[in-house]
């Protein structure tokens, strides 16, 4: 197949059922990276159990997995833009399949966390670099909104599907079905991505910057590290490694993080609340998922069906959010969403809507409509204005910040959980009890964490989707287009969310 650069995709369009089916399998792509890690956390008890993990044992299957990922991604994202896309992508499919098939057989917790981490080599592949696809594919401003509603809705829908899908294969087959399911999609999307997916790149490669990489991969092991171990050296090593970012960064004409896309308002913004959104949502589900089966003894199938209603509610509202997005900008699904998951996680915190069946399935619906509003906005948020040459580095920022957040999420929800249970007795049985008190006294700091990041969002999102935000985000463009030659004294169509 000819090469398809930029230019050439501009001046001969592929035609819409072909740009149909391009969305399509890069769809397919993010559908398997993010089902499978909020599955996963259905599994936890399950593999718990069998692997003897401990509760931080257990985070780092999911941190391990996130780290990595998100150490990746701008990386990932910039070497696609530079030795190509479909390629980069094509790599990303095989990786991740392998490192799926590894863990399904992995024998002990050490040996699934190094598995782990060869899945999300693969996964820091496939998601931003499949947004660079459709961004150099739909080169319609409005077509390319739509386009990006419909990932965002992907994202969302898989997100909080997770729990059920996990719960289903937990309780039908087994924890290592959850990697066996990621073999015939991951097939599917390769055949697809080599027969129909052109290949594209940024019509001038830009440098690596392996300095840079090192200083971010620092950064988020560091600071993961530190708060799942409780390590104040690795904070210390965090806070320097972000030093170095700042300064080193800057001085490259060619930087990994090219730190000028923070001087638009939105864009700083969607990276903000993508990290409290994920953070409130992974936190949110391991606390949950824990609860469900450890305390009220459920199996994994009935705590997965006990939280359908967040699924359902992010099902229905992620596509209305990506429709919202185009035709009344970003800033009703921010408010909307920050409402939601601040109102949801309140309930967890203020009234212990664990202990009360309806008052916890209001609070799934409530903090699923949330949810499924967010997403449409950051990932439009984050190409959009933006240079189309660097379309994928653009995108990685926003899926790296989506990972810092589940990192964290997880990293600050089991390290408080882990807190609060070490003082008191806990006793994992089905029914409750004291040990169901003692978990619910326990987690409840975790969910006032979780209720301030919804907060933030509803704050950031009102702060950076304004007039005033726009301009800044139109200016930042501006800058782009003069001072990168990528640009060629052009940037990527704006949308109302620019």
């Amino acid at each position: 197949m000819s090469e398809l650069t930029p230019a050439r995709l501009a001046a001969a369009p592929l035609p819409r059922r072909r740009r149909l089916l391009v969305l399509a399998i890069c769809c397919l792509s993010l559908l398997i990276v993010s089902l499978d890690n909020t599955a996963l956390n259905v599994a936890l008890p399950a593999m718990g159990r069998e692997l003897h993990a401990s509760v931080s044992g257990l985070q780092w299957t999911i941190d391990a997995y996130t780290l990595v990922l998100a150490s990746l991604l701008m990386l990932s994202g910039s070497t696609a833009d530079r030795i190509g896309r479909r390629k980069v992508f094509t790599t990303g499919l095989v990786l991740f399949a392998l490192g799926s098939l590894l863990c399904s057989l992995a024998p002990s917790l050490e040996a699934l966390v190094a598995f782990r981490m060869v899945q999300a080599i693969g996964g820091s592949m496939l998601n931003p670099v499949a947004m660079s696809i459709i961004t150099n594919t739909f080169t319609d401003p409005a077509e390319r909104a739509r386009a990006i509603g419909v990932w965002g809705a992907v994202v969302g829908v898989s997100m909080a599907a997770g729990p059920l899908v996990g719960g289903l294969l937990v309780g039908s087959v087994g924890w290592r079905a959850i990697f066996w399911v990621n073999l015939p999609i991951g097939l599917a999307a390769l055949l697809l991505t080599l027969r129909y997916v052109p290949e594209s790149r940024a019509p001038r490669p830009r440098r690596p910057d392996p300095v840079g990489q090192v200083l971010v991969t620092l950064l988020l092991a560091s600071l993961t590290y530190a708060i799942i171990e409780t390590s104040p050296l690795s904070a210390g090593v965090a806070a320097v490694a972000l030093a170095g970012i700042l300064v080193y960064e800057p001085r490259r004409r060619e930087p990994l993080i090219d730190l000028r896309f923070f001087r638009s308002a939105p864009f700083s913004g969607s990276t903000v609340i993508a990290v409290c959104a994920f953070a409130a949502l992974a936190g949110f589900l391991f606390l949950n998922t824990l609860y469900l089966q450890d305390v009220r003894g459920l199996s994994a199938l009935h705590a997965g069906l006990f939280m359908l209603p967040m699924a359902a509610m992010t099902f229905v509202f992620a596509p209305l959010s990506g429709r919202l997005v185009g035709t009344r900008g970003p800033r009703p699904p921010l408010l909307v969403s920050g409402a939601g998951m601040a109102a949801g996680s309140l309930l967890f915190a203020a009234f212990h809507a664990e202990t009360s069946t309806p008052l916890l399935f209001t609070g799934y619906v409530v903090f699923g409509i949330g949810f499924g509003m967010v997403n449409a906005p950051i990932t439009n948020t984050a190409v959009s204005g933006m240079p189309r040459a660097q379309a994928g580095v653009a995108a990685a920022v926003a899926s790296t910040s989506r990972q810092i957040g589940q990192t964290l999420g997880v990293a600050v929800a089991g390290a408080v959980l882990s807190a609060g249970l070490a003082s008191a007795s806990y006793p994992r049985s089905p029914g409750g009890g004291d040990g169901g008190e003692a978990f619910v006294a326990a987690s409840g700091p975790a969910y006032w964490i979780i209720t301030a990041c919804g907060l933030c969002v509803l704050v950031v999102g009102a702060l950076t989707s304004g007039a005033w935000a726009r301009g800044t985000a139109e200016r930042t463009a501006e800058r782009l287009a003069a001072e990168d030659p990528d640009t060629g004294g052009r940037v990527g169509a704006r949308t109302s969310s620019s």
